[in-house]
Order: structure tokens, then C-alpha cells, then sequence
């Protein structure tokens, strides 16, 4: 079961990619029952891709995961207990919305998750925002702020009651739109100066060609590279192909840097045609890495070409946290109201 909001994929022109740095202050809460070996609710917060606070229910601790992160602390001297605070009320909350939510879908047990991500863009070179709020449950999309609007998005019958609520709170939702798109960017700007040793670093990616076997898609593997704003892909001739791959997503390795794998499907290539082909790795402050379609350069783990070497394979855990809110400071307050749910909050940064 997938218990992560849908991720959107698109694609956007190479040169305003890479010429462009956007960066992100990312915080998610995730609430789960039914999942004896999960804790009942985590909180993760990432600048940039990179976690620096976590949170769960077990230890009721907040763990900070930047040395920089001490810096924010001797400056801003409540910032933990606030942030503990408003962990422990988000923990409750959960676990009650849980409850309404599983009455909402007729669900009598089972596994069961909810999720809420939200937080900030700001692209350093034009000075363009943005930001969302983004409610999830059992891995499909269930609510979000239009903040053009400002109203609340229900993609589901089971969240109209909830949008209709909401949307009646004006004041709310404007207060929401100053944070997304002022406190929460001002955070991201500060963060971005505490940790800029970490997180204003380059990296440069490793480069792989891997198959699991013979009529397998080949697959380019890029690992190690920091930022995490890459671009991979491959070309025929020296055009970009949009058919016969199929991209992956980012994601995060244990040291900080990032990976990320692009198959290209050969069952309609020739093997005398495979010098037509090669993967492009792309990253903003390197030259472009570009790796042939070779068989001497493919690793596998059936021992007939490249280097014999088994192929790894990325497990994800049952829940991919991407963020949550170190910096977060607030009150939620929930109010159960005929079996339905109201969320009023107020975010600011410590």
C-alpha cells in the first residue's frame, strides 16, 4: 500500500532547469494506525531536500539532524519546546482525524495512514514563490489550498464536508496565504544562510548503466549528487527521447546526496543500433556527463557483460517522509463537530 501523497511529474525546458535555482523548505506530518512496527506519528522537515528535524510519537523527542541546526537553537532559545509543542498537539490530532476519516470511508480496521505536506518554493535568481498544503489518506490525495482562491481543493466525495467548512473560515486562509508565501519563505532564506556550507554545495553524480537481465530495460543510475535538482535523460542521436524510458523519482541517500534511475525500454532496439544511445546527467556548475549505450559499461547480475556486479535495488520505506516542521510554531486546534473534522491553525516560524 502506498501511503505518500500521488507525486506530480513534469518536465520543463533543460536551460531554465538548470539556470534556475529554486529552493524549498518542506515539512510533513504523517499519522498512522493499524501499523504495529510505524510509530503512530512523525514529523520531518527538509531544506532543500535535506532533513534537519524529526519527531515521533515513541520518543516524543525532537532530533535535530544539521549541526547547523544549533546555531537556530542559540538564537532562537524556545524554539524546541515550541516545536515539541506543536508536535505533540499535531500527534493527537491525527490520530482523532484517523478515527472520523475511517467512519467517513466505512472502514472498520486495517492499516491506515494520513498525511499532511506543506510548505514554501522561492527561486533565488527572480524572486518567485510558492507554496501548498496538501492533505492526504491512504496514499491518494484527499484535500489542498488553492491559494490563489483560497479555497480548499476536494478531490474526493469524503472531503466535501470538510472543504465547506473550511472555506467558510476567510480569515483563516488568508492567514495561510501570508504564511506560505511570506513567513515560511523568510524561514527558508534564513535556514539556507545557517546551513550554506551544507546546502549551497555542489556534488557530482556517479554514473551507472545497470540490467537486471538480458531482456530487462537498461538503467541509468545517478547517485551521490548534490543538489538535488538534476536533470537525467536519454537520447537517440542527440535528441531527448520521450518514449521507451521511464523516469524515477529523487531520491534521498543516507549521506545527504541524492539518486535517481531513468530505464530505457530496448526491446525495439537492435543491439546494432545501441551506439545510437546515450544517458545525459545534467547538473547546474558541473559539465554534462554523458554515458554510450555499451555493453562493456552495463553492470548485471547475470555475469555476461560490464563488471558482473550486482545491481542495487532501492527500497523505499513504508513511509516516505519528505518533510515536517522544525521551524514550525503554532497552535492546532481540532474541533469534532458531528463526527466531522475542522483544523484551525495558525503558523509562524520561531
Amino acid at each position: 500500500m502506498s501511503v505518500c501523497l500521488s507525486t506530480v511529474m513534469y518536465r520543463i525546458n533543460l536551460s531554465v532547469c538548470l539556470s534556475t535555482v529554486l529552493h524549498s523548505l518542506h515539512y510533513s506530518y504523517t499519522g498512522s494506525s493499524g501499523l504495529p512496527t510505524v510509530p503512530e506519528f512523525v514529523a520531518v522537515g527538509m531544506v532543500d531536500g535535506v532533513q534537519f528535524y524529526y519527531y515521533d510519537s515513541n520518543t516524543q523527542r525532537t532530533v535535530l539532524k544539521q549541526d547547523w541546526m544549533e546555531q537556530v537553537i542559540r538564537d532562537h532559545p524556545d524554539y524546541l519546546e515550541r516545536s515539541i509543542g506543536l508536535s505533540l498537539g499535531s500527534q493527537q490530532s491525527f490520530k482523532t482525524n484517523i478515527g472520523i476519516l475511517m467512519k467517513r470511508f466505512n472502514q472498520t480496521g486495517g492499516a491506515h495512514v494520513y498525511q499532511e505536506m506543506y510548505g514554501c518554493e522561492w527561486d533565488d535568481e527572480d524572486g518567485i514563490t510558492d507554496g501548498y498544503d496538501h492533505h492526504g489518506y491512504d496514499g491518494e490525495d484527499f484535500l489542498s489550498l488553492d491559494l490563489k482562491t483560497l479555497t480548499w481543493v476536494a478531490p474526493v466525495r469524503q472531503a466535501i464536508t470538510t472543504k465547506r467548512t473550511w472555506d467558510q473560515y476567510r480569515g483563516y486562509n488568508e492567514q495561510q496565504k501570508n504564511y506560505y508565501t511570506k513567513e515560511c519563505v523568510d524561514w527558508l532564506k534564513k535556514y539556507l544562510v545557517y546551513g550554506r556550507r551544507t546546502l549551497q554545495r555542489t556534488e557530482r553524480p556517479r554514473v551507472s548503466l545497470l540490467q537486471r537481465s538480458p531482456s530487462s530495460p537498461v538503467v541509468c543510475h545517478a547517485t551521490g549528487f548534490y543538489p538535488d535538482r538534476v536533470v537525467v535523460f536519454w537520447r537517440r542521436d542527440g535528441q531527448e527521447l520521450h518514449e521507451q524510458v521511464d523516469p524515477g523519482e529523487v531520491l534521498p541517500n543516507h549521506d545527504g546526496t541524492f539518486q535517481v534511475s531513468v530505464d530505457l525500454n530496448l526491446k525495439a532496439v537492435p543491439q546494432e543500433d545501441w551506439g545510437r544511445y546515450e544517458c545525459v546527467v545534467q547538473l547546474k556548475g558541473i559539465k554534462d556527463i554523458s554515458t554510450p549505450l555499451d555493453p562493456a559499461l552495463i553492470r548485471t547480475n547475470w555475469g555476461k557483460t560490464g563488471s558482473g556486479l550486482t545491481i542495487p535495488i532501492i527500497i523505499g520505506s513504508l513511509v516516505l517522509l519528505l518533510a515536517a516542521a522544525a521551524a514550525v510554531v503554532g497552535v492546532l486546534l481540532y474541533k469534532k463537530r458531528n463526527g466531522e473534522w475542522i483544523k484551525l491553525s495558525k503558523r509562524t516560524e520561531a
